[in-house]
């Protein structure tokens, strides 16, 4: 693999094969959420939900570092940082929102039987006000509103971390989980 520049600081790497997304916390089904995203060419942000609006029905969800830039909304900022992480010490981070439109969220996690499986949600990215923390950070809202998608993206059991991209891509996600032969679920 040759070196070069991160396509998006900490969540892809540029090589001869094609980028590579790389992630912490160990959340390997999420790489290949992401990976899966950025082949259908919609980005493959690292996300997770943090934080609910409840007034404003919004879900807002985020990650430290590996935003994809390629899906910004504007121009992405690198932000020093005192405290990293939450840990002290000093360090960059990237800050963005996701581009404002339809979006879909994948998480690749198991069924009942430990068998792979895609789970989807459609929504969409509204302009809003987000932390100012160094992080990718994004406001969302879904057809179904923030409760019902909280409890029906759940009680599907995946990790808390899913890769977002933009554009509505549920069929071409569900067609390739019947070409894989694994589990689909589209929560909205």
């Amino acid at each position: 693999m040759e070196n070069s520049i991160p396509t998006s600081c900490c969540s892809y790497l540029n090589g001869q094969w094609g980028n590579i997304p790389v992630a912490g916390e160990y959340e390997v089904k999420n790489i290949i959420a992401m990976k899966i995203m950025d082949a259908f060419g919609v980005g493959g942000s690292f996300t997770e939900y943090y934080a609910l609006d409840y007034d404003a029905d919004i879900v807002l969800m985020g990650h430290d570092g590996p935003g994809h830039i390629a899906i910004a909304e504007g121009k992405t900022k690198i932000r020093p940082l005192d405290v990293y992480n939450g840990k002290v010490g000093r360090g960059l981070s990237v800050e963005m929102s996701v581009r404002y439109g339809p979006v879909t969220l994948l998480a690749v996690t198991e069924d009942e039987h430990h068998k792979f499986k895609l789970l989807v949600a459609e929504g969409e990215c509204v302009a809003g006000d987000t932390l100012q923390i160094g992080n990718a950070n994004s406001r969302y809202r879904f057809p179904i509103g923030s409760r019902a998608f909280l409890e029906d993206w759940n009680v599907q059991g995946p990790a808390h971390h899913c890769a977002v991209g933009v554009g509505h891509i549920t069929p071409a996600i569900e067609k390739l989980a019947r070409l894989w032969g694994i589990e689909f679920h589209r929560v909205c």
